[in-house]
């Protein structure tokens, strides 16, 4: 019995190795500008979706919070593309505004619902919306692709008198819905990892900023390639995505910079921010693993299994 107890043991010391914090955004806390939390939940819900939705975001008092809801208007409204159909609207999101410099950071509270979009592609996104130094939660009470959340990220912004750029939350969604494509379609490619197409774009948005800083003009296309192509080549994914796709993220590129995104300081704070956030996932669960000896406690952890239960026939 003994000997059984022993693997146990170890099973909840490595149980304890990968756990992930527990993450909620602190409704009592109050912003200077904003003054609480606000929320909005998507409007195809019932009463008592809201209620559980309210409960995944980690809401306990919705006095709390400031609450709204997202309509099919908004969608179309703040996207540029979709139907005017609210009762799709499942998503919501908790938006916590921060203290200037500090970044855009995006928690998924329902990963298993929210199936396609991660954080990342979310931040980045909101970013070139004009979305700066701002808590998002996510949250889903029924499988979503997730990829009309940032509609409730925008109108949570405009209810506290900050009117995004339309323009610009147009290319913001096709930036989300590209990579988010891209990311899907190659999952399962040898070499792929997401955090590295996030860090790209970012690179991306950052050089051809630069270039207009320097020439005080936008980068020509030639130069729109050459950029892709090294920020791809950058990070081991030019030959990893497809021709269509490479080509896809230069049209993407193009479109970015004829919009106010391309000379804003603040969208070059912001992804200074995120590319830390980014970076530090590139390999971070294998550098990890390697790094603590998972992998070794890991298969110690099941020899140690198989000897308890033959030892003890």
């Amino acid at each position: 019995m003994k000997k059984i107890f022993r693997p146990i043991v170890v099973a909840t010391m490595l149980l304890g190795l990968v756990s992930q914090q527990v993450y909620a955004i602190d409704t009592t806390a109050i912003n200077d500008k904003w003054g609480k939390p606000t929320v909005v939940y998507g409007g195809g819900l019932s009463d008592q979706q809201i209620k559980e939705t309210s409960k995944l975001l980690g809401i306990k008092d919705e006095n709390t919070v400031t609450t709204t809801k997202a309509t099919g208007e908004d969608l179309v409204k703040y996207l540029g593309a979709g139907e005017a159909n609210t009762s799709v609207m499942i998503s919501s999101v908790m938006v916590q505004k921060r203290n200037k410099g500090e970044g855009v950071k995006v928690h998924i509270a329902t990963p298993k619902n929210i199936t396609l979009v991660t954080s990342e592609q979310y931040a980045n996104a909101a970013i070139t919306a004009g979305v700066a130094d701002a808590e998002i939660e996510v949250a889903a009470v029924s499988k979503v692709t997730g990829e009309s959340a940032l509609t409730g990220v925008y109108k949570a912004f405009e209810a506290n008198g900050v009117v995004l750029d339309g323009k610009r939350t147009a290319v913001a969604q096709k930036e989300l819905e590209l990579t988010n494509q891209i990311a899907q379609e190659q999952a399962k490619e040898k070499g792929f990892d997401a955090a590295k197409l996030d860090q790209a774009m970012i690179d991306i948005k950052k050089a051809l900023a630069e270039i207009k800083e320097k020439q005080g003009q936008v980068a020509t296309k030639e130069d729109v390639e050459r950029i892709v192509n090294e920020a791809l080549k950058k990070y081991g994914l030019d030959k990893v995505i497809s021709p269509t796709q490479v080509n896809n993220i230069i049209q993407f590129a193009l479109s970015y910079q004829q919009t106010s995104a391309i000379d804003s300081k603040q969208v070059l704070e912001q992804l200074n921010s995120l590319s830390n956030t980014v970076k530090g996932k590139i390999g971070q669960l294998v550098n990890q693993a390697n790094r603590e000896g998972w992998l070794d406690k890991i298969v110690t952890f099941f020899k140690e299994i198989f000897n308890a239960i033959f030892s003890s026939k």
